[in-house]
């Protein structure tokens, strides 16, 4: 039925077996992410930036293909696009699919090809942008287009946004987009973006593939120690420096408690059962999850980072002649809250830093936690372990943030999906933001055909999740400190 309603509306729907992938698929997804490294869309902070020469590439690429796009801007040149593919299912839920079209600077004298090259070396695709994330875009782009000239339809509606301004604020790109334009994901109830589904080498034959069903919330800090001012020679009991210095000291070599979330507990079972290990007890304490984490291996590197909160202090500021104490002085600290701990991560906060040293929010952002036992998250690994198999696909909550926060207001599910299949000795995750960011072009094609046979395999027909289960809390929830900013949206 859903295929002769299709072809009376000027399409067909298409089995999820790739058969309708024509040769110029493959060919394009690789142009395309070349392409679109030769723009320069660097995000210098600060609301400086320029996304517009991307922006008009994807659009027109998307016209050509038939596909409306619509351009929209907060401010000139932070240009993001939306368009929409309509489904052959109208009881499904809509899918979003986005990526940014930002990138973060990046130096030429640093690298072995210029950033901004997008040369094609070897079979490999270098420049700024090949995994962070111009190469997901690409997939999107080159996959809407060969679909277009199949005349094949997804089963759900499949709202494409290609963002600006991720890798700062988002106040620019998905931040105005909920904000001012929610129209636009009207029937969106899960959407899938970056930094998952990547081959991870566990091990000799062990292939991982970690697919993101959470993220841990941005918590960006400013503390700030207030003394008396004096001279450098004097006794001084009220000294801002060391005030400040006895804090950060502190909150460096604090230990956080393991708090394991749904996603990161069934990672942790998956990978204990495939390692041949004890199952995690339920009521595990803290040493027996750093023991599984030991002997997982190189695959522990997937999970470590999230069974706890974190703090990490990373600048200081104080004082401006040797022989004068000052006043005040300040420290930044990268801290990142687990969905249902961020109460905890206040109350730790407090205590740490002590009367002496004020702390406040100087960008936040929400922790998220997307459901597993849902037909998209079942799509996404099948179509995963069918190009690969013997690979193992597994829950991932990521350290960082994406563009999935912003559009969790929406109660959009966010997961993140950019499938690559990669060569042993690949470093992956260092490539993000690092030098010689490169990607090999039979990854791209690995890609394309995951990101098919899952968009093509999966019809939902859920209602929008509840915001507990899309998100992991309310930025703007209970403060206990007056002052603390909580509505800062979040970059990567």
């Amino acid at each position: 039925m859903a295929e002769r309603a299709a072809r009376e509306e000027g399409g067909r729907a298409a089995p999820a077996d790739g058969g309708h992938l024509d040769a110029q698929v493959f060919d394009e997804v690789v142009r395309a992410t070349s392409e679109l490294i030769r723009l320069d869309t660097t995000n210098h902070g600060a609301g400086e930036g320029n996304e517009r020469p991307a922006a008009e590439y994807v659009a027109s690429a998307l016209a050509d293909a038939g596909i409306e796009p619509r351009l929209l801007e907060k401010k000139s040149g932070r240009t993001n696009v939306v368009a929409r593919i309509e489904g052959t299912d109208p009881a499904a839920g809509g899918l979003l699919l986005h990526g940014h079209l930002d990138v973060v600077p990046a130096d030429p004298a640093d690298w072995t090809v210029h950033p901004f090259s997008g040369e094609v070396r070897d079979g490999v695709v270098w420049g700024r942008g090949a995994i962070d994330m111009k190469n997901a875009d690409a997939m999107a782009l080159s996959l809407a287009r060969a679909w277009a000239r199949a005349g094949v339809r997804p089963p759900r509606d499949i709202v494409l946004a290609f963002t600006a301004d991720e890798e700062d604020s988002a106040e620019f790109g998905s931040d105005f987009l909920v904000r001012e334009h929610p129209e636009l994901f009207e029937g969106c109830t899960e959407g899938i973006s970056e930094s998952g589904a990547f081959t991870f080498h566990a091990g000799p034959g062990m292939r991982l593939y970690p697919v993101a069903a959470g993220e841990r919330g941005t918590a960006w800090l400013k503390l700030t120690a207030h003394g008396r001012a004096g001279h450098g020679s004097k006794v001084n009991r009220a000294n801002a420096v060391s005030r400040l210095a006895a804090a950060v000291h502190r909150i460096g070599e604090h230990e956080w408690p393991v708090r394991l979330t749904p996603t990161v507990r069934a990672a942790l079972v998956h990978l204990a059962e495939l390692h041949g290990l004890r199952p995690l007890r339920p009521d595990a304490p803290d040493a027996e999850v750093d023991a599984l984490l030991a002997a997982l291996g190189p695959a522990a590197a997937l999970v470590e980072p999230v069974v706890r909160n974190s703090a990490n202090p990373t600048v200081l500021e104080a004082g401006y002649k040797v022989n004068v104490i000052p006043g005040t002085a300040t420290a930044r600290v990268d801290g990142r809250m687990l969905p249902g701990a961020e109460e905890e991560f206040h109350a730790t906060l407090d205590a740490l830093t002590g009367p002496e040293v004020d702390w406040e929010f100087q960008h936040r952002e929400i922790p998220l936690q997307a459901p597993l036992e849902t037909p998209l998250f079942a799509a996404m690994t099948e179509a995963l372990e069918h190009f690969d198999p013997g690979a193992h696909a597994v829950p991932h909550c990521m350290s960082g943030g994406t563009d999935a926060k912003q559009f969790s207001r929406l109660g959009i599910a966010g997961y993140g999906f950019t499938p690559l299949k990669l060569p042993e000795g690949f470093d992956y995750q260092a490539l993000f933001h690092g030098v010689d960011e490169r990607v090999p072009v039979e990854a791209l094609h690995f890609g394309v055909r995951v990101l098919d046979r899952t968009l093509l395999g999966t019809a939902a027909r859920s209602s929008a999740p509840s915001r507990s289960s899309a998100t992991g809390g309310d930025p703007a929830g209970d403060d206990r400190r007056a002052g603390r900013d909580t509505t800062t949206p979040s970059g990567g």
